[in-house]
C-alpha cells in the first residue's frame, strides 16, 4: 500500500484535533489508530509542526525546499568547478579531444556520462559515436609525408596544391590536421619591416601592371664546398613571378649583367621598367646608357632600403631558404646546373601563394611531380655516377 502524504494544512489540522482529544482525556495511542498514523509519526510531526499556525508551516516548507535548491546549486556548480579542472587547463575544441576528456572525467569523478558532456560540451550522441576514419586516410597522409619530405621548406598549403595536382580531391582543413597530427613542421615566416615613406618618393613605387612591364634584377652570394665564393645574378618578372634567369658565376660586372639583359632582350623582347638596387653593377654608366639607348626605364631604390625591391628579395629569400641552405655545391658547374634545375621547378611546378597556389609558368601538361628536380643529384643508386659525370 503506497505511503499517503500529507500537507502542512492537515498535519496542522490532525494535531489540532489530537490536543483537544488529549484535553479530554484519551490515550495517544488510541488517538494516533484513529487519525490513521503512527504513534512515531505524530511525535515527529509535534516537533516539526508543534504550536505552529498553517501561514507558518507554508512558509517553513517553502523555505526547506529554497535551502535544498540552493544547497544543490551549490553542489553542482562545485562539482562542475571539478569537472572542468580535471579535463583540462585550456579549452577543449575538437571533438575528439572531448571524447578523451569526458572518459578521463568519468573515471576520475565517478561522475556520469550525461553531467559530464553537459559541463564539456560534448553532445552525447557524438561521445558515443566511434570516429570512423576515412578509406583512404593513411593513403593521404602517406602523400603527405612524401611530399613533406620532398619539400621540406613547404606548408600545408602549398603541399595541398601538389596534392590536388595529383589528382586528390581534399581540403585545405584535412591537409593542416594531418599535418599537425604527424608533428609535421611550418617554416617560419620572414619579420615584417617597416617602409620609407615618401622618402625621394621611393615607395610610392611602380606596381607591375602586366607580364614584362617591371623586371627587378639583384646578386645572390653563396659558397662551394671548398670555401670559393660565387655570385648569382637572380632576374625576376614582377607581375608574372616568374624567375627569368639565374646567372652563375664565380664574379659579375656589369659586362655580366648586359650578357645577361642581351639574351633575355632578344628571347621575350626589352620591359618598360626594370628596378635593381644602387650597386656598382647596376648603376655603371655602360649599363644605363645602354638601357635608356633601348628604351628601358631604371628604378633604382633608396640605399639601405631593400625593402622596396621587395619581390625580387622575396625570391632571393625562397632560393636560398630552399636550395642553397640545403644543398653542398663540390663545384662551380653543379651549382650551375642544380641552381637552373630548381629555377625551372620554381616556374613550372612550386605552388606561389600569391598566383592561387599556380606555379609562375606552367607547362601546357604537367607530369605528376615526384621530387624536385635537383634531387636526382642526391640519389643513393646514382650519386657517384653523377658526381663524376659533373666533375
Amino acid at each position: 500500500m503506497a505511503r499517503k502524504r500529507y500537507t502542512p494544512e492537515q498535519i496542522i489540522a490532525k494535531l489540532r484535533e489530537a490536543d483537544v482529544r488529549l484535553a479530554a482525556g484519551e490515550e495517544t495511542k488510541a488517538i494516533c489508530r484513529s487519525l490513521g498514523i503512527a504513534e512515531q509519526t505524530y511525535y515527529r510531526w509535534r516537533r516539526e509542526y508543534g504550536g505552529l499556525k498553517v501561514d507558518q508551516a507554508r512558509r517553513l516548507k517553502a523555505l526547506e525546499k529554497e535551502n535544498m535548491r540552493l544547497r544543490k546549486a551549490v553542489s553542482d556548480l562545485t562539482l562542475d568547478a571539478m569537472i572542468l579542472k580535471e579535463a583540462v587547463g585550456g579549452k577543449v575544441l575538437s571533438p575528439s579531444r572531448r571524447r578523451l576528456a569526458v572518459d578521463h572525467v568519468q573515471a576520475a569523478l565517478k561522475v556520469s556520462e550525461r553531467r559530464a558532456c553537459k559541463v564539456l560540451g560534448q553532445h552525447r550522441s557524438t561521445q558515443r559515436k566511434l570516429p570512423r576514419p576515412r578509406e583512404d586516410e593513411a593513403a593521404l597522409t602517406a602523400d603527405i609525408i612524401r611530399l613533406a619530405e620532398q619539400y621540406g621548406r613547404y606548408g600545408y598549403r602549398r603541399i595541398t596544391a601538389l596534392l590536388r595536382r595529383e589528382g586528390w580531391t581534399v581540403n585545405t582543413k584535412r591537409v593542416a590536421r594531418i599535418w599537425r597530427r604527424e608533428g609535421l613542421k611550418v617554416p617560419q615566416k620572414q619579420p615584417k619591416r617597416g617602409r620609407l615613406w615618401f622618402n625621394d618618393g621611393s615607395c610610392i613605387r611602380l606596381r607591375p601592371q602586366y607580364k614584362d612591364h617591371v623586371w627587378s634584377y639583384d646578386f645572390v652570394a653563396d659558397r662551394t664546398h671548398d670555401g670559393t665564393a660565387f655570385r648569382m645574378l637572380t632576374v625576376i618578372d614582377e607581375h608574372t613571378r616568374e624567375c627569368l634567369a639565374i646567372h652563375v658565376q664565380r664574379s659579375l660586372k656589369h659586362d655580366d649583367v648586359l650578357a645577361v639583359l642581351t639574351d633575355l632582350f632578344t628571347q621575350r623582347g626589352p620591359p618598360g621598367h626594370i628596378r635593381s638596387d644602387n650597386g656598382s653593377e647596376f648603376t655603371a654608366q655602360a649599363v644605363r646608357d645602354w638601357l635608356g639607348r633601348i628604351g628601358v626605364k631604371t628604378l633604382y631604390i633608396e640605399p639601405g632600403s631593400p625593402w622596396e625591391n621587395g619581390y625580387n628579395e622575396s625570391f632571393n629569400g625562397k632560393l636560398r631558404d630552399e636550395l642553397l641552405n640545403g644543398e653542398i655545391f663540390y663545384s662551380l658547374k653543379e651549382a650551375q646546373i642544380l641552381i637552373e634545375r630548381w629555377r625551372q621547378h620554381y616556374n613550372t611546378v612550386r605552388p606561389h601563394s600569391s598566383l592561387g597556389y599556380q606555379p609562375p609558368a606552367p607547362k601546357t601538361v604537367l607530369p605528376r611531380p615526384v621530387g624536385l628536380p635537383y634531387t636526382a643529384f642526391r640519389s643513393a643508386q646514382q650519386g657517384d655516377h653523377n658526381r663524376q659525370a659533373l666533375t
